[in-house]
């Protein structure tokens, strides 16, 4: 893992999802196979492969200080090309800095991670007016998950940060994406644990290696998408979650 600490032009980014984004690090130690953030490598001059080097922004805070009294008040998304908590926040806290000054200028958050790590960031998720914290969970099979998404933490740990996050009061929500054989039932695994739940196909065909690999060709067809995101829709109504399709 090459690991730099380099010094940001900017921080608060406008976005197409959200009005803004930031993206405390350039690169994510997870290294998804289906990642498209991986894209990111044509405009950082990075060789390494995806997975291989994380660029740390040590100047973000300092960045965010300066440039949330300049842009008008919009919701932030945390982030979008990297988990915001892969395991280099746990020493360099550059997200927990971020957070802090949003909340004590109560600018609207929305978090995204796969990480239990957001845990140790309560004390200013409670303090804030307008957070909410979203785990990124494509399967309730961790056996599909250490196909597809090995570095990441496993799937019985973000679900139970979903719920620590949300019997403390927290708004949360689930985010199904890609659609990874198992996915099926996860909705019912939520109920109880989220707000609601987010089911994008997001098939970039980075991973089709994998499905190919282990036999799962038959999961890439739009049948299997369509087949289970209805699936997924229909256990929400069931269970009284929104659901949202984005597809």
């Amino acid at each position: 893992m090459n690991v730099r600490e380099i010094q940001s032009k900017a921080i608060l980014s406008t976005s197409k999802v959200y009005e803004y984004v930031i993206n405390p690090y350039v690169g994510c130690q997870h290294a998804c196979s289906y990642c498209y953030a991986r894209f990111m490598k044509r405009f950082s001059g990075h060789k390494e492969p995806w997975g291989g080097f994380v660029d740390v922004k040590r100047n973000a805070a300092d960045l965010l200080q300066a440039e949330i009294h300049k842009k008008r008040r919009g919701s932030v998304w945390i982030s979008g090309v990297c988990d915001p908590y892969q395991p280099l926040e746990a020493k360099y806290k550059i997200t927990r800095e971020c957070l802090g000054i949003l909340a004590q200028n109560d600018w609207p958050v929305i978090i995204q991670t796969r990480s239990p790590l957001v845990l140790r960031d309560m004390d200013i998720l409670k303090e804030a007016r307008s957070f909410e914290v979203g785990l990124t969970i494509t399967t309730a099979d961790d056996d599909i998950r250490k196909l597809f998404e090995p570095n990441a933490p496993p799937i019985m740990e973000r679900l139970s940060t979903l719920d620590e996050l949300h019997r403390s009061g927290i708004r949360t929500y689930a985010m199904i994406a890609p659609i990874l054989p198992g996915a099926e039932v996860l909705a019912r695994t939520l109920e109880g644990k989220v707000d609601y739940i987010l089911v994008d196909r997001m098939n970039y065909h980075y991973a089709d290696w994998v499905y190919r690999k282990y036999g799962l060709e038959d999961k890439l067809s739009d049948d299997y998408f369509h087949k289970t995101s209805r699936e997924i829709a229909t256990a929400c109504r069931e269970s009284g979650i929104d659901c949202r399709l984005t597809f």
